[in-house]
């Protein structure tokens, strides 16, 4: 089985690219984020590949980093998502969103894909929506951004004279803000598909929030209805 091919793009189309390795050529399936992702033609570009072996053909798909091969992997455990709908999937929800579409339960960003439909768009979201916490979202996994966010306690959570809460978030984007957030629900007694369902659907929502105590104290709220 074949785990990652590096070599010189020979050409790239639409759906896969042509990659020599040392004067073979593999046909490689992968998503528009990844082939816009390795370069052009004449580069050297490395690629994690995912395997599929049937009875008359063996496929490759390719993936520019872990976390789209994570999702893909993820999604086509779903029944009815095969390889091709599980990379145009991807193509539509990239990684960096997938985590907070499934937690929001958007059925409409998924139809967006060629060959998902209403009923299998439910499937995935259904299936995946205790899971989808465990996968990295951009830089890395939720897992670790738990650990590692710095804890914030329920003290933490205190006006200053400014007006705003002590624990104002100071992270990079909103996915900082979501992790911390997070991060502070699971320090307060929640388990994290939990904690990471409560703060996905309020900053969907309520995408210009921006202070960390009020999207905690919303969370609470949303945890306790």
């Amino acid at each position: 089985m074949i785990g990652k091919l590096t070599g010189i793009i020979d050409s790239i189309y639409r759906d896969h690219i042509l990659l020599d390795v040392a004067g073979v050529g593999y046909l490689v399936f992968a998503s528009p984020r990844t082939l816009s992702r390795i370069g052009r033609a004449g580069d050297r570009a490395s690629l994690l590949i995912h395997t599929h072996v049937r009875e008359d053909v063996i496929q490759l798909f390719g993936f520019a980093d872990q976390v789209e091969q994570q999702w893909f992997n993820l999604l086509t455990t779903v029944q009815g998502v095969g390889n091709k709908v599980g990379l145009a999937i991807l193509g539509v929800c990239p990684p960096e969103r997938l985590a907070l579409i499934i937690a929001a339960q958007d059925k409409g960003a998924l139809t967006q894909a060629d060959g998902v439909g209403p009923k299998l768009a439910a499937r995935i979201l259904t299936e995946l929506k205790d899971k989808a916490g465990d996968i990295a979202l951009g830089s890395g996994a939720i897992g670790q951004a738990v650990a590692g966010a710095g804890a914030i306690s329920a003290s933490t959570i205190k006006a200053s004279p400014t007006g705003k809460t002590a624990a104002n978030h100071d992270g990079g984007g909103d996915d900082g803000l979501l992790m911390d957030a997070v991060s502070a629900l699971i320090n307060l007694g929640y388990s994290r598909s939990e904690a990471y369902g409560a703060v996905s659907a309020i900053l969907s929502r309520s995408p210009d929030l921006k202070d960390i105590g009020q999207v905690i104290q919303m969370g609470l709220k949303e945890l306790a209805a």
